[in-house]
């Protein structure tokens, strides 16, 4: 098994919109056949149950990158190439309705064999006990096959749940010509990241205003829609409160220091820094609003968003009528989150794969062990590649690696070196965590802290009244003895 922070070692081969990870090339894909050749799990090996008998793998995929779902068609032509006696059928899906869908479906008590998500919602999966564990059938080549890092972020205790496509960096994005326009040192604060203070004195410089009228803002951030969590979460791992339980197993996010987060939040909009209307920005509007000069600094900000902002550069030199109206051109910086109340900067990485499901009744060995081949072509090989290049992140597998050999992918070295550091710094995995505080965890953030959050932004409530709401349900969830009391 490698080293699990190879991962972060290896950083050197940096090659993601939310509906944004923009990314697979339909060149590259035209031939794609996932691990096959490149990996030997695909062809060499016999997963457990194996046999020779027809069937079918269900998977709903969303868009991975912007030809993705173009490929659908020819990634089940080259799995059934790969295996004739499968068929992989696959169900595309939006991100905005990729939840909706999966849960429609699993509270049905038939969802898909494989479903693209974040790592992070494994744990309400297995507590409705429907994810299918595949330690015992995944086989050792196809371990082998991934960096330990990203693949534990697939674990849930003792089970394995599934392969990871990509491990990202969740990071904030600059324009340079703004950055340097307000005496911002981008290529100091890349490699030794900045506190909230220096941040929030350089956001506030960002600010361009004509008479009462805000031009541009130093700070925007999507939190509305599918990022309705996104920002909070990215603030407070920075704020040592890198998960949502401590190590010892107690709910961070009564911690005195989420408060001081919270007051944060409204501070930069209260600053001017920010858009009263933050609550209503979702991450198309802030991409927008970041390529058309509206904004100095945004985010998230995610690897991929270089190779957008360098695509729209040049339809705008070409005179392109599809370029963003409005827009200028715009050279994209990558930037860490800053760090709060003197803690260390840890960056929140996404993690997100193909997650293996089952019904109500037991899946047969030889179904179970068609998924993995399945979910494993998907995660490796020219598949894996061709994301990956796309959306501008680290292979995470070996096969992925070799198929990307031929693959060149211009970046900006500065950002690569970022993104060294930021990968460096990021979270490790959790599989610690029990399946029902990670569930109960996540049924806080549905129910308390996101609707709580949106009311934040839209200032209808205060730091206080948002940080006592989420302490109270945290106590009522996990005990006084089980929650942080600081």
């Amino acid at each position: 098994m490698k080293n699990k922070f190879r991962l972060f070692a290896s950083a050197l081969a940096l090659t993601v919109s939310l509906t944004a990870l923009s990314a697979c090339s339909s060149g590259n894909n035209g031939n794609n056949n996932g691990g096959a050749g490149a990996s030997p799990g695909a062809t060499n090996s016999q997963t457990p149950g194996a046999s020779e008998a027809k069937d079918t793998i269900t998977a709903l995929l969303p868009p991975v990158s912007a030809n993705y779902q173009s490929n659908f068609d020819q990634m089940e032509a080259d799995f059934n190439k790969l295996y004739p006696n499968l068929t992989l059928q696959i169900e595309p899906a939006s991100w905005e309705d990729m939840t909706q869908k999966l849960d429609t479906q699993v509270n049905a008590g038939s969802p898909p064999d494989i479903a693209f998500i974040g790592s992070g919602g494994i744990s309400k999966y297995v507590e409705q006990g429907m994810l299918m564990d595949i330690t015992d059938v995944a086989t050792d080549e196809m371990i082998a096959d991934f960096d330990e890092g990203p693949l534990n972020y697939m674990r849930n205790g003792e089970g394995l749940y599934g392969f990871p496509a990509y491990m990202e960096i969740h990071a904030l994005g600059g324009n340079k010509k703004f950055l340097e326009e307000a005496g911002i040192d981008w290529k100091k604060v890349q490699q030794n990241g900045w506190t909230y203070e220096e941040f929030r004195e350089a956001i506030k410089k960002g600010v361009v205003k004509e008479g009462d009228t805000t031009k541009r803002y130093g700070f925007v951030f999507a939190t509305a829609g599918v990022t309705s969590k996104d920002y909070l979460n990215i603030l407070i791992k920075n704020a040592g409160m890198p998960d949502a339980f401590t190590k010892d197993l107690k709910y961070a996010y009564t911690s005195k220091n989420y408060l001081e987060v919270l007051k944060a939040v409204r501070q930069m909009i209260d600053d001017g820094s920010m858009p009263k209307e933050l609550s209503s920005v979702d991450a198309g509007k802030r991409w927008n609003m970041f390529l058309t000069g509206q904004t100095m600094i945004t985010g998230k900000g995610l690897a991929t968003f270089e190779n957008s902002a360098n695509k729209n550069n040049e339809k705008l030199k070409a005179n392109d009528g599809s370029a963003v109206e409005g827009s200028i051109e715009t050279e994209y910086i990558v930037l860490p989150v800053p760090s709060f109340l003197g803690q260390p900067a840890v960056s929140s990485p996404a993690v997100d794969g193909y997650v293996t499901f089952r019904g109500k009744k037991e899946p047969t060995a030889e179904h179970k062990a068609n998924v993995v081949k399945a979910a494993y072509f998907l995660a490796s090989g020219k598949i894996a590649a061709t994301t990956a290049s796309e959306l501008f992140v680290e292979n995470i597998t070996e096969s992925g690696r070799q198929a990307a050999a031929d693959i060149k992918v211009d970046r900006n070295p500065d950002n690569v070196e970022a993104v060294k550091v930021l990968l460096s710094k990021a979270a490790p995995a959790r599989p610690d965590i029990p399946t029902e505080l990670g569930a109960e965890a996540i049924k806080i953030e549905d129910e308390v802290i996101i609707p709580k959050l949106q009311a934040l932004l839209a200032n209808e409530i205060t730091p206080e009244e948002m940080y006592e709401a989420v302490k109270e349900a945290a106590i009522d969830a996990f005990g006084e003895d089980g929650v942080v009391q600081d």
